[in-house]
């Protein structure tokens, strides 16, 4: 995982006066660094302690701090950090010796190193190669053995140096810089930067050491130096992924990585442990950041969605924001966050915008099944009290032709109809105070079969009396619920196309049965008539849809067995 350089200079305050370098244009960055590597050339390689050295030390000061990529150009920095680099400056102007520089210089090849890898053009590619070559070549050839005071430098490593490296800023110059799109500026990973810089080091110190101890030859020392750091370059290549079972040091790295010091793994589980038990979305975002105030970047989170928005913490100077499924964050803390943290809190605001999200859509689905339950409860219980109308229309209507003989068989239809309508009535109005929630009585299935019999007594309807078994249970708002529909759309029928015979069965399992013979169901709404609502001329023709639903729900089936010409049966029947 690589991190790029942030500004480690913070915003300037209103109140402080500040400058604010212009970052450079993308096709400038090639001359200045060219004219910072041309200005350290004359400043070290033909100097020699003039005064005008010095000058060209600070102008190549000046020409890093315009060229730098560790900064963006555009941030105000406040005055007292800008003295403290002007002071920097000019120390480095004025007191600077050869120890100084060949740090300065492995800090140089550092950053220009470091930001090969997230180069993409050709030719900016080949400019930081012949910058870090420059660089390295200059420490080597001409820096470290300045350092050693029993060591000349031969006139012809001399005419090299200051005739030959010359060449490679000048190259620099040269090459046009490929454009970038829209001003992107040069990301330097730091991870490779510190690499190189110690590889630098350790290869100038190493050379150096060598000569010293063995009293031999720098080049020889420098060879030596050369085999050490590549035997030590292999080792790790091979430690990073070996091939022996072990599971190598990149992965250990990239363990420590994930971690960071959150720990990740924790921190994930925690957040899983919170989904689990918050129900409300609201409450869940809440408790979440509310935990995540415990990181030590961290001093205030807040949130905003379509449904709500809250702020846990307190606000503070530096603010970043990350949206993810409709949800937007603000993450507070007192200082900038690096991008390698900044990473690990924007993976864990994804993690709460995903819990919150399904938290959400779990909270849509119950609302959804709850509505969906009461609509089908609805729907159900609308059939019911429509059969309870059915019911008490035919003994409206059999009080309006009764004659002056006929008191005592209406005293004996109401007698029978009426406890019996207001009982469904009754359990009616139940199940709509708790949707979703049957009740399935069983009841004597003998018992049943009277009810219904004496329930459609005087109406032309056939009861068939076959043999039911004794102890015979089923149950009672199934049948009553199926039965009352099969009947009525059966009357409705021969009201519509003329007298027919409708015939009522049950049998054992229990089978219940209703048969007429008039005209069978038309092919176009066959398939649908019990799946699907269908077009009806008397209802909403959901009639039958809901009656097999719930026979389903129930465990049975409401199916048509026979579908022909002077023979149409529905049957209801217990599945397996």
């Amino acid at each position: 995982m690589s991190e790029e350089l942030s500004n480690p200079l913070p915003p300037q305050a209103k109140s402080a006066p500040a400058f604010a370098p212009s970052e450079p244009p993308n096709r400038h960055l090639n001359f200045l660094l060219a004219a910072m590597l041309l200005t350290l050339h004359g400043a070290i390689a033909w100097g020699g302690g003039e005064w005008w050295q010095r000058g060209l030390l600070l102008a190549h000061f000046g020409l890093f701090l315009i060229w730098q990529p560790v900064w963006r150009g555009e941030r105000q920095v406040p005055l007292a950090l800008a003295l403290l680099v002007l002071c920097l400056g000019a120390f480095f102007a004025v007191a600077g010796n050869w120890w100084l520089i060949a740090t300065w210089i492995a800090v140089l090849f550092g950053l220009i190193g470091g930001g090969v890898p997230g180069t993409i053009g050709r030719r900016d590619r080949l400019v930081a190669i012949l910058g870090a070559v420059y660089l390295v070549a200059m420490l080597l050839m001409w820096v470290v053995p300045q350092l050693f005071t029993r060591y000349a430098v031969p006139q012809e490593v001399a005419n090299v140096v200051r005739f030959g490296l010359l060449l490679l800023p000048l190259v620099i110059l040269a090459v046009p810089r490929d454009e970038r799109r829209g001003g992107d500026p040069v990301i330097v990973d730091l991870f490779y930067s510190l690499m190189l810089f110690l590889l630098v080091v350790a290869l100038a110190l190493g050379s150096f050491v060598i000569q010293e101890v063995a009293h031999g030859q720098y080049l020889l020392g420098l060879a030596q130096a050369l085999m050490v750091i590549a035997m030590l370059l292999a080792g790790l290549s091979w430690l990073w992924n070996p091939r022996a079972g072990f599971s190598g040091i990149g992965t250990l790295l990239s363990r420590y990585l994930l971690g960071l010091g959150l720990p990740f793994e924790l921190r994930m589980r925690r957040l899983a442990e919170l989904a689990q038990t918050e129900t409300r979305p609201e409450q869940f975002l809440h408790a979440a950041l509310t935990y995540m105030l415990e990181l030590p970047w961290v001093t205030g989170l807040g949130w905003q969605s379509a449904q709500s928005a809250g702020e846990v913490g307190r606000a503070a100077q530096h603010a970043e924001h990350y949206e993810t499924g409709g949800l937007r964050f603000t993450l507070h803390a007192a200082r900038p966050f690096s991008p390698a943290v900044l990473l690990h809190l924007k993976l864990l605001m994804q993690m709460v915008g995903h819990f919150h999200e399904a938290l959400r859509r779990e909270q849509i689905r119950q609302q959804s099944a709850y509505t969906q339950a009461i609509y089908e409860t609805g729907a159900r219980l609308t059939h019911d009290v429509k059969n309870l109308l059915q019911s008490l229309r035919s003994i409206c209507a059999a009080a309006e032709m009764r004659g002056v003989d006929d008191n005592q068989a209406f005293r004996a239809l109401v007698q029978r109809q009426l406890p019996q309508i207001t009982q469904r009535l009754g359990a009616t109005l139940e199940k709509l105070k708790s949707p979703g929630a049957i009740e399935m009585n069983n009841v004597d299935a003998a018992i049943w079969w009277q009810g219904l019999q004496a329930r459609y007594a005087g109406r032309d309807i056939v009861f068939l009396s076959e043999k039911v078994p004794a102890g015979e249970h089923l149950p009672a708002e199934l049948f009553d619920s199926a039965a009352d529909t099969l009947i009525e759309n059966a009357l409705y029928k021969a009201s519509k196309d003329g007298p027919l015979r409708i015939s009522v069965a049950l049998s054992a399992g229990p089978r219940l049965t209703v048969c007429d013979d008039g005209a069978p169901v038309p092919p176009a709404i066959e398939d649908d008539l019990l799946s699907a609502p269908v077009p009806s001329e008397s209802g909403l023709g959901v009639g039958l849809f809901q009656a097999a639903k719930f026979a389903a729900q129930s465990g049975y089936a409401l199916v048509l067995a026979d579908n022909r010409q002077g023979r149409v049966c529905f049957e209801l029947k217990r599945i397996g």
